[in-house]
């Protein structure tokens, strides 16, 4: 049955597709989902990104809920086995590029937190600049990425279902204004990535399926321990 043939090629092609990114010093690593698993039970202590939380071990430390504990974990890990300034820590975190002593104060209160929640994976010290994650057990740590990063990364994947999007459809799916919409539709339209039809009010935006990256609901399941 070529149909049934086919279906089963795709699905076994999906299998083989990048899952994750690895984020390393001055790069990135392209991972596919045994490399995943292994590296989830590699026992190292995981920031990914791809779920919101950490991992090591059996241990799960969900963040998708805390989105500042996730950016400053998140950070930090990037910056292992250095340390990260204050200033950098308050930008990404409060999305802001002029800080002040209430942002200082709010800073060490979500340090405080984070440091509660990952007590059992990971130290987090004051250092003279900023912060340090000290893994416990003597662990790596490793940041796991999604396949697709970056602003655009919602917007493509709405687009991919291969449906006309206008932009206030998209604007309102995503919780974000029109204008940024625009903005990063014309960015996606110049890397090929999407293409328009119509004008005016009767524009659409459409996109062909994303290929080449597997879901991220192939990726071995982080459950938190009953």
């Amino acid at each position: 049955m070529p149909a049934l043939l086919a279906e089963v090629a795709e699905a076994r092609a999906a299998l083989d597709r990048p899952a994750a990114r690895r984020l390393l010093a001055g790069g990135e690593q392209t991972l596919q989902l045994d490399e995943v698993a292994g590296l989830l039970a590699s026992g190292a202590l995981v920031v990914d990104a791809c779920r919101r939380g950490l991992r090591a071990g059996s241990v799960w430390v969900p963040l998708a809920s805390r989105p500042v504990l996730f950016v400053l974990a998140h950070a930090l890990a990037e910056a292992w086995p250095g340390d990260v300034d204050r200033h950098a820590l308050i930008a990404g975190a409060f999305r802001t590029r002029r800080s002040d002593e209430t942002h200082r104060a709010r800073l060490r209160v979500e340090i405080g937190r984070l440091r509660t929640l990952v007590a059992g994976l990971a130290r987090i010290d004051a250092t003279a600049r900023g912060f340090v994650m000290k893994p416990r057990r003597a662990r790596d740590v490793v940041v796991l990425a999604p396949p697709i990063d970056g602003d655009q990364a919602s917007l493509a994947a709405l687009l991919s279902d291969g449906a006309a999007w206008s932009t206030s459809a998209l604007a309102l799916a995503l919780g974000a204004s029109q204008r940024t919409v625009q903005r990063a539709l014309v960015e996606l339209e110049a890397a090929g990535r999407v293409r328009s039809i119509g004008r005016a009010r009767t524009r659409r935006w459409l996109s062909p399926p994303l290929t080449g990256f597997t879901t991220i609901l192939l990726l071995p399941a982080a459950l938190p321990l009953a």
